[in-house]
């Protein structure tokens, strides 16, 4: 029988008892409907994972022992970062959540011109707990045992500057494809535009800062398809979909 995932913000030994803090407590006892002396995994994102059992679920607390040490592991070889222009609602919220199960390391929003999604200062930061909740179920989903970042929001010329290991944008009007290019230390960086993809003067700052235009074949791709097909692809060649 599977047994449900947790991430908790605790470091973790075995033999250690831990009270979950409320939003992981109200999903044991509520949703999971857990019972005492039943088991959970529990992790904390920085690799490896726990078997814990339950001590006590009331109203008030839900209380575990950490029984075992579970040293695995089922990251990529390959380090992704992702760039992703902001989309709509769903479309951003899917390409997150898809994007951590495809085994990507670090994710950016980012603004661009065409970006259609306006932040007003408050509403910045709950977009981007929003955003990093997703991040965390889909790890726990995925069985992944490091939690992928999610960085704060910024511009796409900012970000480009700052990269590093094969650098590349997704560009249906490129020539080159993936297959013609190899990781710098197998270290990907993708570059992924907004619904109405990447402005002239967008694509002259990214080659400017060392990326490469790949076309993903010769169809033009949604936004929230292009990414995932990338992540696809890179972990084709030089990732764990071998």
């Amino acid at each position: 029988m599977r047994i449900s995932r947790l991430c908790v913000p605790d470091n973790l030994n075995t033999g250690q008892q831990l009270e979950l803090q409320d939003d992981n407590a109200h999903y044991v006892r509520t949703v999971l409907r857990l019972r005492q002396d039943q088991q959970i995994i529990l992790f904390n994102g920085l690799g490896g994972e726990f078997l814990a059992s339950i001590n006590e679920v009331s109203r008030k607390r839900v209380v575990v022992s950490i029984v075992e040490a579970i040293d695995r592991s089922v990251e990529s070889p390959l380090h992704i970062t992702l760039g992703l222009g902001i989309s709509r609602g769903d479309r951003m919220d899917w390409s997150v959540q898809k994007a951590v199960e495809l085994g990507v390391n670090n994710i950016t929003p980012l603004i661009t011109e065409r970006c259609v999604v306006k932040f007003k200062a408050d509403k910045k930061q709950q977009r981007l707990q929003h955003w990093k909740n997703i991040v965390q179920h889909a790890t726990e989903q995925s069985s992944r045992t490091v939690l992928p970042a999610m960085n704060e929001i910024v511009a796409i010329d900012a970000w480009v500057q700052r990269q590093e290991g094969l650098k590349v944008f997704l560009d249906p009007y490129a020539e080159k494809s993936l297959a013609e290019l190899k990781p710098d230390a197998m270290c990907v960086t993708l570059l992924s535009g907004p619904e109405g993809g990447f402005t002239e003067q967008e694509r002259k700052i990214a080659v400017a800062a060392g990326f490469i235009p790949v076309r993903l074949g010769r169809r033009v791709l949604r936004t929230e398809t292009a990414s995932l097909a990338a992540l696809s692809a890179v972990q084709m060649l030089w990732g764990d979909f071998v």
